[in-house]
């Protein structure tokens, strides 16, 4: 039973970064998906949500209308497209469902 997020990197301000987050040894399509990202010094926050069918979505209000979580169940995958990014997004994300995490992945927004 794991998640394994991948697509973390640098980036320049004002730019973009799809992450992926592969799950396995769960009913996947059964439970609902979340993103957090925890920047230096600073609590883990929620940064999107999404329903088990891929339904409904929530987001923090920091990142609605530049981040896009997305699901494909036949993939067993969880997506986080990110645009426009700003450096205070700069953090490590990690996907979640119930008490499970992945490792997460290193986001930099920086010139």
């Amino acid at each position: 039973v794991q998640l394994v997020e991948s697509g973390g990197g640098l980036v320049q301000p004002g730019g973009s970064l799809r992450l992926s987050c592969a799950a396995s040894g769960f009913s996947f399509s059964s439970y609902g998906m979340r993103w957090y990202r925890q920047a230096p010094g600073k609590e883990r926050e929620l940064v999107a949500g999404i329903t088990n069918l891929g339904g409904i979505t929530n987001y923090a209000d920091s990142v609605k209308g530049r981040f896009t979580i997305s699901r494909d169940n036949a993939k067993n995958t969880v997506y986080l497209q990110m645009n426009s990014l700003k450096p205070e997004d700069t953090a490590v994300y990690y996907c979640n469902t119930r008490r499970l995490w992945g490792q997460g992945t290193q986001v930099t927004v920086s010139s």
